[in-house]
C-alpha cells in the first residue's frame, strides 16, 4: 500500500499581530551537575587552590559561582552549595569521606578528565549500569561522579 501525502494549507493572517515583551522575571536554568547531600557542603582547601578549584568544579564538572558570598569559594549545584574552607597547609583531614557528584553524562565528564590529564578510576558496580568516575579535586578531597539516572 502506497502512503497518501496529504497538503494542508493556512488560513493568510489578518496582519495585525503584535510581539508583546514578557515582563515576568525569568527563572534561571537548573545547572547540569547535583551533589548527593541533603543540605550544604563544607570541604577542606588549602590557602592557595582556589584558583585550580574553580577550574576544576566550573569547567569540569559545570558547577555555578555563587556571586552572594566575595570573601570565600563557594560553588552552587542544582540542589546544595559547595563550601570550601581555606586552611594553611599541612592539612589535618578529620575523616575520608567521599562526596557524591551526579553529572548528566558520564562519558563527557571522562572525555574533559582525560583531555585535562586528571588521574580518575573508572568503577563498574555490581549491577549493570552502576559506573562511576573515583578522583581527587585539587584540594586532595576524594569524590565519586555518578551519572543522574531519571525516575521512570
Amino acid at each position: 500500500m502506497i502512503p497518501t501525502i496529504v497538503t494542508m494549507e493556512l488560513e493568510p493572517s489578518p496582519g495585525n499581530f503584535q510581539i508583546v515583551p514578557d515582563r515576568r522575571p525569568l527563572v534561571p536554568e537548573p545547572l547540569p551537575v547535583r551533589v548527593v547531600a541533603v543540605e550544604d557542603v563544607r570541604l577542606p582547601a588549602a590557602c592557595g587552590l582556589e584558583r585550580e578549584l574553580e577550574e576544576f568544579y566550573i569547567a569540569l564538572l559545570q558547577f555555578g559561582r555563587d556571586t552572594t558570598e566575595v570573601d570565600s569559594l563557594v560553588l552552587r549545584a542544582e540542589n546544595v552549595r559547595l563550601q570550601f574552607s581555606v586552611f594553611e597547609p599541612p592539612m589535618a583531614r578529620e575523616h575520608l569521606r567521599t562526596l557524591g557528584i551526579e553529572v548528566i553524562s558520564l562519558g563527557e565528564a571522562e572525555r574533559k578528565l582525560i583531555d585535562a590529564e586528571i588521574p580518575y578510576v573508572h568503577q563498574r558496580g555490581l549491577m549493570p549500569g552502576q559506573e562511576s568516575l573515583s578522583l581527587q579535586d585539587p584540594a586532595g578531597n576524594w569524590l565519586s561522579i555518578t551519572e543522574i539516572r531519571p525516575l521512570l
